[in-house]
């Protein structure tokens, strides 16, 4: 990030290698350094998606939500808090709740330049006669309200994870820690245009620049691993660019 131009970025679409849960090649995670790097290189009105979560053993380290403090603390703004809901493979425990999601935190830079709401099909369209208001005397009033056919969708997103469900992409798998592809295209058409930049700054198997060139948008993935950045070329390489 340090070659990269100040506030240069759209949208930031990333997920750190919290609490130790798998071993990325033996690489350290320096957070605080990347958080500065993110809040320079972020336009005004740029958003970052933060996919985090927290390692369970005996109780909750609560890293996520630290990591998202110190975010406000050097400017960002808290804009929403998203849940990843992970429909096929729950973290199982015995004495509570089966564990099956992610945070996402998206974090805006001042207020969002672009939201663009994704939305998803009523239960029900039309004309119909609904509740309006109630009267001292206790009777429902009703007047005709036209029931819109699609809704903004809710901050809790579902996706299948796994082969098929994260991607149909096997060299992905190779890396230790795949996000689906349908996360990021979501925040991608949420929060940019067509033409707009892109970044992974962790990108691993290289899903966002993937999803962000299938999306048009301009794109900028790295990663400090050769091993990984090869993954992501041969992914990308498939749909017909790579950035130089």
């Amino acid at each position: 990030m340090e070659r990269m131009e100040a506030e240069s970025v759209d949208l930031t679409v990333t997920s750190p290698p919290y609490d130790d849960l798998r071993n990325y090649n033996g690489y350290s995670f320096d957070f605080e350094g990347v958080a500065a790097g993110l809040l320079r290189v972020t336009k005004p009105g740029g958003v970052v998606i933060w996919v985090v979560g927290d390692k369970i053993n005996g109780g909750r380290t609560l890293s996520s939500f630290r990591q998202g403090i110190r975010f406000q603390k050097i400017g960002f703004q808290m804009h929403d808090v998203m849940i990843y809901r992970k429909k096929n493979t729950p973290f199982m425990r015995s004495n509570a709740y089966t564990n099956a999601f992610e945070f996402m935190f998206v974090l805006s830079k001042g207020s969002p330049k672009t939201f663009n709401p994704l939305k998803e099909p009523t239960v029900r369209s039309g004309y119909e006669m609904v509740v309006h208001n109630k009267g001292p005397d206790a009777v429902n009033n009703k007047v005709l309200k036209e029931l819109k056919k699609e809704k903004t969708r809710t901050n809790i997103w579902a996706y299948a994870v796994g082969m098929g469900g994260t991607t149909r992409d096997k060299v992905a798998f190779k890396h230790p820690a795949v996000f689906p592809e349908k996360l990021a295209d979501d925040h991608i058409r949420s929060w940019t245009e067509p033409g707009d930049l892109v970044f992974d700054p962790m990108c691993g198997s290289g899903t966002t620049p993937k999803m962000a060139l299938l999306c048009e948008r301009d794109y900028i993935g790295v990663d400090i691993s050769p091993e990984y950045v090869a993954i992501a070329e041969q992914r990308i390489e498939a749909y017909g660019h790579i950035a130089g």
